[in-house]
C-alpha cells in the first residue's frame, strides 16, 4: 500500500515509518515540522533502506492537504500529527482545539474527497476517566481532564461519526500508554524540543549531563515503593501494533478502539534503576510534591489487542533503557 503519514517525522512516526517501510509498504510523511527534526527522513531511510519522501505542509492548510492528495495516490492513512503537552495544553487550550480538531477535519475532508477511508488514529490514555479501575478496558468510560485529553476524545467521536455517516470508512482508534525507547540502531528515537515533558527523556537528559537532576513528583503514593505506575510499552512494540491495525481494518468496516500497553505497571523509581543500569551509574534524583492530576496507577488492559489484531509488546523495561541510552549517546555526540 501507499501510506500517509501525518506527523510522520515524530517520536512514533518515525519508528512507525521505518516498520512499514520494511514490510513493503511505500510511505509519504506529512510533516510541519513544528516538534520534529527534518534530519529524521535521512535516518528513516538509512535504516529501511527505502526511500521515504516527506511533504512539508500543515494539516490546517486546506490548499496544502489537498495538493499532496491530489498528488499522491494514497491507500490509508496514519494520523499523528498533533500537539501533544499535556501542561501547554492547559496554557493554550485554544491552540490545541484548533491545531488537533481543525487539522483532523481538514484530514478526513482530503480523505473522504479522494476515496482513502482507512485511517489509524494515534489516541492516547488520556481518554480514559480518572475514575476508572485499573487495568483500563476499551469499554470503560471516557472523560480526560486537560484539553489535550479532551482533543483525543473529541476527534475519536468524529470519527466515529464520520464511520456511522459513511459504511465504508474503516478506523483504527489506537490508545498509546507510555511509549519510551529507541530504534535499536540509536538512529532515531525520541527527541522533543526543549525541556521534556516525559519521564525518559528527561532521565536521558540527566545521564547524558544536559540536565542537572531527576525530578520525582510524590514518592508517598499508595504503590510498592511510593512512586506513580505507569504502563511503559517499546517504541518499536507500539511502531509493530500500528501495522497490524493496518492490516485488521483493511478487512473490517467500522471504528475499533485498541489499547496499546504491556498490560502490567512500571514505578517510577523503576524506570530511574533500569536506565542507571543502562548508562554504568547512578542518577542524581531529587523528590519533589506531587504534581495535581497524577494518579498512582495507570496501565492497560491489553486483552483485546491481543485477541483481535494478535498484538503482544515483546521488548522488556531493560531494553526499553538501553536503546533509549543508545540513541541518548549518538544524539548526544552529534551523531
Amino acid at each position: 500500500m501507499n501510506i500517509l503519514l501525518t506527523g510522520g517525522a515524530g517520536f512514533i512516526g518515525s519508528h512507525t515509518a521505518v516498520v512499514l517501510l520494511e514490510s513493503g509498504h511505500d510511505v509519504v510523511v506529512l510533516d510541519n515540522f513544528s516538534n520534529s527534526k527534518p534530519s529524521v527522513l535521512d535516518r528513516i531511510e538509512a535504516i529501511a533502506g527505502r526511500s521515504c519522501p516527506c511533504e512539508n505542509a500543515d494539516l490546517l492548510d486546506e490548499a496544502a492537504v489537498r495538493d499532496v492528495f491530489d498528488r499522491h495516490g494514497f491507500d490509508a492513512v496514519v494520523h499523528f500529527a498533533g500537539l501533544k503537552a499535556v501542561g501547554e495544553s492547559v496554557e493554550k487550550p485554544l491552540s490545541y482545539y484548533a491545531n488537533n480538531l481543525i487539522g483532523t477535519i481538514r484530514l478526513t475532508e482530503a480523505m473522504a474527497e479522494h476515496g482513502v477511508k482507512d485511517l489509524i488514529f494515534s489516541s492516547s490514555a488520556t481518554v480514559y476517566r480518572a475514575d476508572n479501575p485499573v487495568p483500563y478496558h476499551e469499554d470503560d468510560a471516557l472523560g480526560a481532564t486537560n484539553p489535550y485529553g479532551r482533543t483525543k476524545v473529541m476527534i475519536e467521536q468524529i470519527l466515529r461519526d464520520v464511520c456511522a455517516a459513511d459504511p465504508q470508512w474503516s478506523v483504527a482508534l489506537l490508545r498509546y500508554f507510555n511509549p519510551i525507547g529507541a530504534h535499536p540502531s540509536g538512529r532515531i528515537g525520541e527527541d522533543p524540543n526543549g525541556i521534556p515533558n516525559n519521564l525518559l527523556p528527561y532521565v536521558s537528559k540527566v545521564a547524558a549531563g544536559e540536565l542537572p537532576v531527576i525530578h520525582i513528583f510524590g514518592d508517598d503514593y499508595g504503590t510498592p515503593d511510593g512512586t506513580g505506575v505507569r504502563d511503559y510499552i517499546h517504541v518499536m512494540d507500539l511502531a509493530e501494533g500500528h501495522l497490524l491495525a493496518l492490516e485488521y481494518i483493511r478487512e473490517r468496516k467500522g471504528a475499533f478502539p485498541f489499547n496499546l500497553g504491556t498490560g502490567k505497571g512500571y514505578s517510577v523509581k523503576e524506570v530511574i534503576a533500569a536506565f542507571e543500569r543502562a548508562c554504568g551509574r547512578p542518577l542524581p534524583v531529587e523528590i519533589d510534591a506531587r504534581r495535581a492530576g497524577d494518579l498512582p496507577i495507570v496501565y492497560a488492559n491489553a486483552d483485546l489487542a491481543r485477541a483481535e489484531l494478535g498484538f503482544s509488546a515483546k521488548r522488556d523495561l531493560t531494553e526499553m533503557c538501553a536503546d533509549a541510552w543508545r540513541w541518548q549517546q549518538r544524539a548526544w555526540s552529534g551523531q
